[in-house]
């Protein structure tokens, strides 16, 4: 699990021309957080029932807020399930992933989002040391695999999260709608995760802004970025925590490795690549549970990514990191 920072949509005015005219805009919500969906079109075709019926397919595959959703039959011990397409393909992506970054992101995290109570199950009050390690038998992608559309499971318990990534994969489906349908200029924002291909209304790429990590509550913008046919995601673990009776505080981004909900030194990690918006959904969680040093050297490793980073340094200062390929 993670906290989405909200990223701001920058649009300049603009004159009335028949050019400009053709912005559509659509709003709404969806996964429990809202959409904002931009783009230009010649015709008068209504997407808004198409988006609508996008959303309910996919929180029926990965929704472990809807109890009758495939994955909750799944978390529940049902072997019978067949994943449909959507489901199939968040697998594959989410493999992948925990395989790139040797198990920093892991939607198997799901019973120790639960127990920390961040997520739809009942949360385990006093966690110790001992019940972590139990639950962390539990944890591990490389414990689950897909054959013939079926989910083997080695242990029954272990709960499958796909929230770090189904916004991103929402994100996805809708520009493919809008890809299929000949739309070439569009920018879809679910919940801070983006999808940007061509140009906006002004004949130029799609700018976005990216929020500091005030914790006062107030905002300010630390950095604003043009998308070039990319998606980008970012994640944070700063506005959202628990705080314990002794004050610790535990925040959304779990370690993989240790089971706890414990900060890092890295506040804010915003990840751009010309891939899937529900990659960089992935890799950005992955770098929150990495910390800003191993998140860095991931990045070196990694050239098709650009990121750009808020961290807290040595002296408690916050600072910001860029990859050297990011260009704003």
């Amino acid at each position: 699990m993670k906290n989405k920072l909200l990223v701001l949509l920058i649009f300049s005015i603009f004159s009335c021309n028949n050019k400009q005219e053709n912005l559509k805009i659509l709003n709404g919500n969806a996964l429990g957080t809202t959409f904002s969906i931009r783009y230009l079109d010649t015709s008068n075709k209504k997407f808004d029932a198409k988006i609508d019926s996008l959303i309910k397919v996919v929180n029926k595959s990965v929704s472990t807020y809807i109890p009758t959703s495939d994955i909750s039959k799944i978390n529940k011990g049902d072997t019978t399930i067949v994943v449909d397409d959507i489901f199939e393909e968040v697998f594959l992506k989410s493999a992948k992933i925990f395989s790139e970054t040797n198990g920093d992101f892991d939607p198997t995290v799901g019973i120790l989002v639960n127990a920390w109570g961040f997520g739809p199950g009942k949360p385990i009050q006093n966690l110790d040391s001992t019940k972590i390690n139990e639950l962390l038998k539990f944890v591990g992608f490389d414990k689950v695999s897909l054959h013939n559309k079926k989910i083997k499971k080695l242990y029954p318990e272990i709960y499958f999260d796909f929230n770090a990534i189904a916004k991103g994969y929402l994100v996805d489906v809708v520009g493919r709608l809008f890809e299929r349908n000949h739309i070439k200029n569009y920018m879809v924002e679910i919940g801070g995760e983006i999808r940007a291909r061509g140009f906006n209304q002004n004949n130029e790429f799609w700018r976005i802004a990216i929020e500091e990590p005030n914790f006062d509550g107030t905002r300010s913008f630390a950095t604003t970025v043009q998308l070039h046919n990319e998606s980008m995601a970012t994640s944070g673990n700063y506005r959202k925590y628990r705080t314990s009776a002794n004050g610790v505080k535990y925040v959304h981004t779990i370690n993989t490795k240790t089971g706890y909900a414990t900060p890092s030194n890295l506040l804010s990690a915003s990840v751009i690549s010309k891939s899937d918006c529900a990659d960089v959904d992935g890799y950005a969680t992955a770098f929150m549970a990495m910390g800003f040093e191993k998140a860095t050297n991931f990045l070196k490793e990694h050239t098709e990514l650009k990121a750009f980073l808020i961290y807290v340094d040595e002296n408690g200062e916050i600072k910001t990191f860029k990859s050297a390929n990011f260009n704003n």
